[in-house]
This record gives structure tokens, C-alpha cells and sequence, in this order.
């Protein structure tokens, strides 16, 4: 892969299908049920239209991966608020490192920006939180491991999509197997891409014909930007707001989740985090969030933050990079 190097692959892109869950450790003497999966893997790869040339190069480079613990799941304490979660998660460094990369970017963002619709600050801040700027480094072969997990869990008919994305990837980029690298949970590039995102959402923004999401920053902010667009993001606006709850705010008032016009929160005493007034519109709807219950922070939330919330674990991480953008800001 070529390009302005930021580093390579880390941390977690969490997706509703559940891939990311099994890490998995050193390839295993293969087994003769593993070889017969291939090779019907392979029969149903040719008829899915993957050249014979492909599936030549690539079979014979599989290993299978024993699935081990994933120690990269922390349990959380039961005594963590948002209060300690999220200076813990966005430390001032990384407040400063997202700022100054911001300006150093700031031409490419602004571009990227204004073609998908999405504001760059939370661009970069969904790349410091989710890949660390790019900075650790995984280099497990994404076929291998696509491979085994396929074969981990055969009733799992979306696995075996993985597979055959990773091999549309390997003839699209003309790439040696060797040469695709993923993170142990088989998430591609800066972006953390499952394969078949990869297909979806990856662009190739300088326009020298090759996309790459491992070095080259135009191309993984475009893709980054691509992706929450063809989601549902919403350029004209933001991501929601802190606010105050009255005293006597009724829990039960926000416990079925059902959106309602900043007029209607007014009305049930919600109000800026400054005191001042909710705005004075009632053009959208908007949902009330409590991750640590009424007696924690609460947020006025909106459609931005409902896509962002598809992408991220739990309401922790999704305002994790909420707080870094406005910081940014």
C-alpha cells in the first residue's frame, strides 16, 4: 500500500453482525473438515463470479487461525460513569494531537466535507477514537481470518459474505494475499471496514487509481466520510446537546425512547446545559439519552448522533467522539 503514512491498523469498528467478537491466534494444522469447507468455499466463489485466477492464488494461502479469548475486551467497571469514562478515553493529548492533525488537513477535510455533507471534525474524531490516528499496527492476513471465522461458525451465512468481499478486494486492487492485511477481528484499514464495507464505502479520493486505506489520509477521511453518508448523516446538522433536567423530571418520560420536539422537552422542563432555553424550532424530533440515569449527564440527541450510534458499541463511545469533535471544534 502507498501513500502519506499515518500508521496502520487498531482498535475497534463495531458493527451489528457481530464478526468482531472471536480474536484469533497463530494458524493450526489444517483439518480435512477445514479442507473440505474450502474447497465448497471455492466451487461457491467461482459461481459467485470470482476469476479462476484468483481462487488459485488465494486457496492455497489460507491457514486456519485457532480462535482464542479476545483480550482486547476489557470488562467495564461497574462503577464507571461518563464522568470517568470520558476523560479517561479522550485524554488531553489526544485532544491536542486531533487538533493539530485537524489543521494540518484542514484543505483535504474541508474538500472531503463539502462533497459528502459530513462536518470533518467528527472525521478525524472517529479516526483518533477508533484507530488511534492509525498508529498500532495489525498484520494478520484478513483472508485466513476471514476464512476461519466462516468456518468457526458455518450457520452464520454472513461470514462466508466476508469471505467473498475479501476476495472481490484481492482482484479489484490486483493485491497478493499477503499483501491484505487486517486487524485479528478482520476490519480493514484506518477505517475499520468489515470487507464488505470496504466494497461499499471505500474511495479512492487523490484519483490515482488505487484505493488505500492504510496510508493514505484522502483516502481514509473520504471513506470515512462516504460511509456516514450513505447512512444517513446530515450535513445542515449536529450530533445533538447536553442538557438539564428539572428536580422533579419523571425517568419514566424518556424511558420508552420516543423522540419529540424540543417544544414538548420545554415543556417537561429540559433545558440547555447553560439554563437557557431549549431552540426555538419544532421542525425535528429529538431523543433523550441517560447512559447513567437520572442522576447522570443527560443529551438532547438527533438523527447524527441515531447513525453514529449504528457504528459504535454503546452510548460511551458514541459520545466519546461526539466530546472530541466539539473539542476540536
Amino acid at each position: 500500500m502507498t501513500g502519506i503514512n499515518l500508521g496502520a491498523i487498531s482498535a475497534t469498528f463495531v458493527i451489528a453482525i457481530g464478526l468482531q467478537h472471536n480474536v484469533f491466534a497463530q494458524d493450526v494444522k489444517p483439518t480435512s473438515s477445514f479442507q473440505q469447507f474450502l474447497s465448497s468455499l471455492k466451487q461457491e466463489a467461482r459461481e459467485k463470479g470470482i476469476a479462476e485466477q484468483t481462487l488459485e492464488s488465494s486457496f492455497s494461502n489460507i491457514k486456519l487461525f485457532r480462535a482464542a479469548q479476545d483480550g482486547s475486551k476489557t470488562a467495564e467497571k461497574s462503577m464507571t460513569t461518563l464522568e470517568t469514562y470520558i476523560p479517561e478515553r479522550v485524554p488531553e493529548w489526544k485532544v491536542d494531537k486531533a487538533r493539530a492533525l485537524f489543521l494540518q488537513y484542514k484543505t483535504e477535510l474541508k474538500a472531503i466535507g463539502d462533497n459528502y455533507g459530513v462536518q470533518p471534525r467528527f472525521l478525524v474524531a472517529l479516526w483518533a477514537l477508533e484507530s488511534d490516528f492509525g498508529e498500532a499496527i495489525s498484520q494478520y492476513p484478513l483472508l485466513s481470518v476471514t476464512t476461519s471465522k466462516a468456518f468457526d461458525k458455518p450457520e452464520r451465512t454472513d461470514y462466508q459474505e466476508e469471505v467473498f468481499a475479501t476476495l472481490q478486494i484481492l482482484e479489484q486492487e490486483s493485491l497478493q494475499v499477503s499483501e491484505l492485511k487486517s486487524s485479528s477481528k478482520g476490519l480493514v484499514g484506518q477505517p475499520l471496514f468489515l470487507p464488505s464495507q470496504y466494497l461499499l464505502y471505500a474511495q479512492d479520493w487523490d484519483g490515482d487509481g488505487k484505493i488505500d486505506l492504510w496510508d493514505n489520509p484522502q483516502d481514509i477521511f473520504a471513506s470515512l466520510a462516504n460511509y456516514l453518508k450513505q447512512v444517513g448523516w446530515k450535513g445542515e446538522q449536529t450530533w445533538g446537546r447536553q442538557v438539564l433536567l428539572p428536580d422533579n423530571f419523571d425517568i419514566n418520560d424518556s424511558s420508552n425512547g420516543s423522540p419529540k420536539t424540543f417544544s414538548q422537552w420545554g415543556d417537561l422542563g429540559i433545558s440547555r446545559y447553560n439554563g437557557k432555553a431549549l431552540p426555538n424550532r419544532d421542525d425535528m424530533l429529538v431523543s433523550l439519552i441517560m447512559p447513567d440515569g437520572a442522576k447522570g449527564r443527560a443529551y438532547l440527541v438527533y438523527d447524527n448522533y441515531r447513525t453514529l450510534i449504528k457504528r459504535m458499541d454503546s452510548d460511551y463511545q458514541a459520545l466519546s467522539v461526539t466530546y472530541l469533535s466539539e473539542r476540536i471544534r
